[in-house]
């Protein structure tokens, strides 16, 4: 057993130890395993991990079978028409190539994966710019051999280009991202892509032209022959897609935008959780529909999209966060399509935290064709938040989300202003008087707003501008609301003339009655 005399002594003959090597210039960094060298290296743009390759042979194998390659901190355009016979062969002094800010050519990148061993793996490649197909294709197909497991693609080509089908079979592919900046490329045949990709766990695909081979459907593309271990999807600016047909049980999130022609969208998936489709759909299409079946689901972004005509979707019973907006066309908004917004809004009944647009106040107010847009209530809503003109017509659309909102904690108005609109400003008559109109209707909507009015502790009106409709809300809420604790006024940008007013306003509904002792009014 070690006394502690030879402990200390061992102790001190290690701390000398230590000195005479650094005394020395022991190079201890370089003594670190690959592995924790290429981790720390990560850390450091492309240029100076190349310029590490200088100081030694073994810093030249660190750079040579370093797995992450990363060359969007530099600008690659395709210089192989301009590159010199000399360079054919790339000097072992790596970073003689960086030595200035000039545009980095695509021949360098081919050159430092020539340089890998046949046992060093690629774990990433990173690079975007402009250059020819052929030689996308050509760095691809040398990725491919180093059994890359993420390729992150971002480029423009002088023409239409298509997928590179050294993709299809990699076995070794996790992630792959490809986005073409202009104009675009093609997918192959069906025949070709069926069976692929099954490794993938994310798949990004941007730009993608579907015009040719027929491909206007990908029905039986997505699904778990081809796509076993998908977790991640992201499909952006498809041309020519118009049906999609999506069933992968191990997708947990799944993005859908810019596809403009898309009439119809099916997605199947039980381990789903985020979902986000942003303007999408044809809006003059009179057979467009949606389906949803993710009882999981847990975030859902709806954005900007056109009314489909029909909507199947499942009760969502996990949801926490929903953001729901439109892009409307009235003159095309008919039964169905309001039917459509029905069942969009009663799936996503049990969301915690709900954002609306204004396009779906004015649906709520503004259509009679069906009584009661929302069927089931928000039992389990803690904030809301919707964006609204704020007009008499508005009324009745706000009045329906509180009446089906009996938790709600927070609320969050934003005012949109539109010169259309035409709104009372708020005066001193006003507030003499007993009630106005909009006072009136909201007083007869006290008995269907007791448990709303109950619950209620916070409220944001953003864009307050001191009108009727505004200030009659404000002063309804702060008369009934049991536990308010918090009602804050954000006016925005106002001229003098403005500032004048909202300083009279101010003081008058500091007057205004409150049935919560622990209210306060807050202006910004």
């Amino acid at each position: 057993m070690e006394t502690r005399s030879a402990k200390r002594k061992r102790l001190l003959m290690g701390e000398k130890k230590l000195m005479r090597d650094d005394q020395s210039g022991c190079d201890r960094i370089s003594d670190l395993p690959d592995a924790v060298l290429h981790q720390i290296l990560f850390l450091l743009p492309i240029k100076c991990i190349a310029q590490t390759s200088v100081l030694s042979k073994r810093w030249r194998h660190i750079w040579s079978t370093f797995p992450d390659l990363d060359f969007t901190s530099t600008n690659l355009i395709d210089t192989s028409s301009s590159m010199k016979n000399s360079h054919s062969h790339i000097h072992p002094n790596t970073s003689k190539r960086f030595d200035s800010d000039s545009v980095l050519g695509t021949d360098y990148i081919t050159q430092v994966l020539a340089l890998r061993s046949k046992q060093s793996y690629l774990r990433t490649l990173r690079f975007r710019g402009r250059l020819s197909f052929t030689r996308l294709n050509s760095l691809i197909r040398c990725a491919v051999r180093h059994h890359v497991q993420e390729l992150d693609i971002e480029v423009a080509t002088h023409d239409y280009f298509n997928f590179p089908r050294s993709i299809i079979g990699c076995d070794s592919l996790r992630i792959l991202k490809l986005k073409s900046r202009y104009p675009g490329f093609r997918l192959p045949p069906s025949s070709l892509l069926m069976g692929g990709f099954r490794t993938l766990h994310t798949l990004s695909l941007s730009l993608v032209i579907l015009h040719d081979y027929d491909q206007s459907s990908l029905l039986d593309f997505f699904s778990d022959s081809s796509f076993p271990h998908l977790s991640k999807l992201s499909l952006d600016a498809c041309s020519g897609l118009r049906h999609l047909n999506i069933r992968c049980k191990a997708l947990k999130e799944l993005v859908l935008e810019k596809c403009y022609q898309l009439i119809s969208f099916e997605i199947f998936g039980e381990k789903l959780e985020r979902l986000r489709v942003a303007s999408c759909f044809d809006a003059y299409s009179s057979k467009s529909l949606v389906k949803i079946d993710a009882p999981h689901l847990r975030i859902i972004h709806w954005q900007y999209n056109s009314i489909t005509d029909n909507s199947s979707i499942d009760t969502l019973t996990c949801l926490l966060e929903a953001f729901i907006g439109f892009f409307v066309i009235h003159e095309v908004i008919n039964k169905e399509k309001l039917w459509s917004v029905s069942n969009l809004l009663s799936a996503v009944s049990h969301a915690h935290s709900l954002v609306l647009e204004n396009q779906c106040i004015e649906i709520l107010s503004n259509n009679s064709q069906i009584s009661g847009v929302l069927q089931n209530p928000l039992n389990s809503l803690k904030y809301l938040e919707f964006r609204t003109g704020f007009n008499k017509s508005s009324i009745p659309g706000i009045a329906c989300l509180f009446k089906n909102s009996p938790s709600l904690h927070s609320l969050t108005i934003k005012i949109v202003n539109d010169y259309k609109t035409e709104r009372r400003q708020w005066t001193r008559d006003l507030w003499d008087l007993s009630s106005s109109m909009e006072e009136r209707y909201w007083e007869s909507q006290i008995q269907l707003l007791k448990s709303f009015l109950h619950h209620l502790k916070v409220v944001k009106i953003h864009g307050f501008s001191e009108c009727e409709n505004e200030v009659s809300l404000a002063k309804f809420l702060l008369r009934h609301g049991k536990v308010l604790e918090e009602m804050i006024l954000c006016s925005g940008h106002c001229n003098s003339r403005d500032s004048l007013r909202l300083e009279k306003v101010k003081s008058q509904m500091m007057g205004f009655s409150r049935a919560s002792s622990n209210a306060k009014i807050t202006y910004y």
